[in-house]
């Protein structure tokens, strides 16, 4: 049986408008369930978050409740440990709790370095990689289908007069000899706990690849900086100084200097650019639906 031409073009102009009222249908149908709260599903258009306290809070509390010049050894570590998931590690001077979960994609340590005079904290680190972030801190929640990775490091120590006073004629020479200062903290203090064991009697291989992803890092921004010393003087800009990374892509490092105290703050992959509200998340608030494009 042979079919005309014009009605063969309207049996595909029917089919055409079958298809964009399921498509319709379908669309509002999953929205209408996520602003009902079933989370469970998921439309390939649209996205349901929620305004929640960031989900890696609790592993950087710590970091952020240790005080310099103030916490004592006996204060900070159960401060920064938590014995039913993290191994800790210690030496005469230097304590560190790491932690991996159960899948294996994050890792993360919190460690401080004290004065072996006064016994109180003079440097604090913490480091967060994340294979499958699922969840941006500080941020809203996002659900997408493949979830991206990053890195997040903060650090804060007091400064010897020697290395604040290091390249004062030129502040993007004083700004990255602080930073070419803040990394030999950084490697003194892991090669100190590298040389003793963890509780488990086990080689701490966690910190020393951390260390070693942390130095390839900071060789990578100040082999930039080297390259161009002017950025040196935006480090302590609030958006930082962005940088190209072999595994994350892109990441920004920011440090800021007051007094004899340095703060320096890296994030990379998903995490870059985030700054703002390190110490505490957004407060809960109502689920909104945005576009998934947002995201991307």
């Amino acid at each position: 049986m042979k079919i005309k031409k014009g009605g063969a073009n309207t049996v595909k102009l029917k089919i055409m408008n079958f298809e964009l009222w399921f498509f319709v249908f379908s669309f509002q149908f999953l929205v209408i369930l996520g602003l009902c709260g079933c989370s469970s599903v998921i439309s390939p258009y649209i996205v349901s978050v929620r305004r929640e306290p960031p989900i890696d809070a609790n592993l950087s509390e710590g970091y952020y409740k240790v005080e310099l010049k103030k916490s004592g050894a006996l204060n900070v570590l159960p401060i920064i440990n938590k014995p039913e998931s993290e191994l800790l590690s210690q030496s005469r001077s230097v304590v560190a709790s790491l932690g991996q979960s159960k899948d294996g994609y994050k890792t993360w340590f919190n460690m401080v370095a004290f004065d072996e005079v006064r016994l109180t904290a003079k440097r604090k680190y913490f480091f967060l990689v994340d294979e499958k972030v699922k969840r941006l801190s500080g941020k809203r929640k996002f659900l997408p289908f493949e979830p991206k990775k990053g890195l997040m490091f903060d650090c804060q120590m007091v400064l010897e007069t020697a290395a604040l006073n290091k390249g004062r004629a030129a502040e993007n020479a004083r700004q990255i000899a602080i930073l070419r200062q803040v990394l030999k903290n950084l490697h003194k203090d892991i090669n100190e706990l590298g040389q003793g064991v963890d509780m488990l009697d086990s080689d701490n291989k966690m910190l020393s690849i951390s260390g070693m992803l942390l130095n390839q890092i900071f060789g990578t921004v100040l082999h930039k900086l080297n390259r161009s010393p002017a950025l040196a003087t935006k480090l302590g800009d609030a958006e930082g100084i962005e940088f190209d990374h072999i595994s994350f892509n892109k990441g920004t490092i920011r440090m800021v200097v007051e007094g004899d105290i340095v703060t320096a703050t890296i994030r990379l992959g998903v995490f870059k650019g985030m700054f703002e509200n390190q110490e505490r998340g957004p407060a809960i608030e109502d689920i909104e639906s945005i576009d998934l494009e947002d995201y991307q």
